[in-house]
């Protein structure tokens, strides 16, 4: 590295702190009965951050073969190895102080620091930001949707060095003020979701009039094998409907890559999944298909229409929005319904509320779960029970939601603009940390470049007595360590 540090300060890598560097152990099948020694899973590991309690089980004990070696111990760095998204990869934890047996799976590694360079908190608190952060985002390569990072680039990853001394006081200092956004930043996250809670009450056509009794109430929709759960008493001036009856409900497009250069097909956009989020379009990424003029026809979207996923995760099933004719020609694909209300019967936007928040428990309970993904047939989702306020209220009703959404819109802005002001100070403290200018240099410490010249002899010899992992000094254990797990394997190459 060419940047220039304090005086004092040295560049080094990380392979040259650390006593060893290794991969995880396989495990094919860990379960979730409490059999063998706990594994980590790859989740647990977020930048700065270890889940504990985010672990299956080995279903081997501690002295066999297959886990030798592979303990974690308190101070031990664990960095994302592989994961679906490229952001996570090379997030760093610590282990804390208090761990019992517990390893760590492949898809981790594992760096052990020689205590008589650096803290392994200091370490873990540099890899999270500044030249070292952005030296592993450069490192991160994506492969068939799995992005990963080496062995031997994680060797390479430049740590800038202070004295041990300054290493303490910048940890110190660092600690104090993280706990203090990590706090700020947890209470805006609960304020967040409060909101949405809030959002989905208010969205609920049903929470707003409601029938005193079941003898004022009007008659719940006759049987029709689906499971409705506890529907609300509406006055008996409403009515319900079936979402079969209110609408014509269809399904989209089944991609066929064999027909996709047919010179008589079309070229469209379409819907996915992913564009159809609760209470909004997304379409900051849009996609096309080919398909006959008799199919874009049959399937164009018209302004007013209601969108509902058919698959996912089983929390997201029937979530939707309207469309608004955003994107002329825009058609939808299989995995997403499209409810078209007949003679306007109902105003689609308290169609839409009413899915996104009664509809959550409803669409869960008649769905069905795969081994990944959950769906609904078109059939259970025509059965879908809607209620019907008379036509003269429809518009005061949906008035009076939107004017409480825009406060509560208002106020999750605020949060997340609040949100990213906690990054950029984040950011911030870390590139002040590890550019020397947050707490003062001490002429008496020892410089970096002595020590590590001083213990060069040390790392040529190998890993002695002091370097054990029983060894290690409490020091190891900050507050940033919120979580535990790690392991070993065969060594990382250099």
């Amino acid at each position: 590295m060419t940047e220039e540090l304090p005086k004092g300060w040295a560049w080094t890598t990380l392979g040259e702190l650390a006593i060893s560097v290794r991969n995880g152990i396989f495990v094919s099948r860990p379960g979730s009965d409490p059999s063998g020694v706990p594994i980590l899973r790859i989740g647990a590991v977020r930048s700065l951050r270890l889940d504990i309690d985010d672990i299956r089980y080995t279903g081997l004990t501690s002295d066999d073969p297959a886990i030798d070696g592979s303990l974690l111990r308190p101070g031990d760095l664990l960095f994302t190895r592989y994961n679906g998204n490229p952001e996570f990869v090379g997030a760093c934890a610590i282990v804390p102080t208090e761990v019992g047996d517990l390893t760590y799976p492949d898809k981790l590694i594992r760096v052990v620091i020689d205590e008589q360079l650096a803290l392994p908190s200091f370490v873990a608190l540099a890899c999270a930001g500044g030249a070292s952060r952005s030296f592993i985002r450069s490192c991160v390569k994506t492969t068939a949707g799995q992005a990963g990072i080496s062995g031997r680039d994680i060797r390479a990853v430049p740590i800038p060095l202070p004295p041990i001394g300054e290493q303490r006081r910048i940890v110190e200092l660092l600690e104090e003020h993280l706990s203090r956004l990590d706090f700020a930043e947890k209470s805006l996250g609960i304020t967040l979701r409060r909101l949405d809670r809030l959002r989905e009450s208010v969205t609920a056509p049903t929470n707003r009039i409601t029938a005193s009794s079941p003898d004022e109430a009007a008659p719940f929709p006759p049987p029709t094998g689906v499971d409705d759960g506890e529907l609300p008493l509406i006055p008996s001036s409403w009515r319900w409907m079936r979402l079969g009856e209110l609408a014509e409900v269809v399904g989209g497009v089944t991609k066929d890559a064999k027909k996709q250069s047919d010179p008589e097909f079309v070229d469209v956009p379409y819907l996915r999944v992913a564009n159809v989020q609760r209470g909004r379009i997304d379409l900051t990424t849009v996609a096309h298909i080919r398909v006959s003029k008799a199919k874009a026809a049959q399937l164009t979207l018209q302004s007013g229409d209601v969108l509902l996923n058919e698959g996912g995760d089983r929390d997201k099933l029937g979530r939707g929005w309207i469309w608004e004719d955003q994107i002329p020609e825009m058609i939808h694909q299989n995995h997403v319904f499209r409810a078209r209300i007949n003679d306007q019967l109902l105003d689609p936007r308290l169609l839409a509320w009413h899915a996104n928040g009664f509809g959550r428990r409803w669409f869960e309970a008649n769905g069905k779960q795969s081994v990944n993904l959950a769906s609904i047939s078109l059939g259970k989702i025509k059965m879908f029970p809607v209620p019907i306020p008379p036509k003269a209220e429809q518009a005061a009703i949906a008035q009076d939601i939107e004017e409480q959404l825009s406060i509560f819109d208002n106020a999750a802005d605020l949060g997340r603009a609040a949100l990213r002001k906690a990054a950029t100070l984040r950011r911030a403290l870390l590139t002040r940390a590890f550019s020397g200018e947050l707490v003062p240099q001490d002429p008496s410490d020892e410089p970096a470049s002595e020590l590590l010249a001083r213990t060069k002899d040390t790392h040529a010899g190998g890993l002695t007595s002091r370097h054990a992992p029983h060894a290690r000094s409490a020091v190891m254990a900050p507050k940033i360590a919120r979580g535990v797990p790690s392991g070993i394997q065969e060594e990382l190459p250099l």
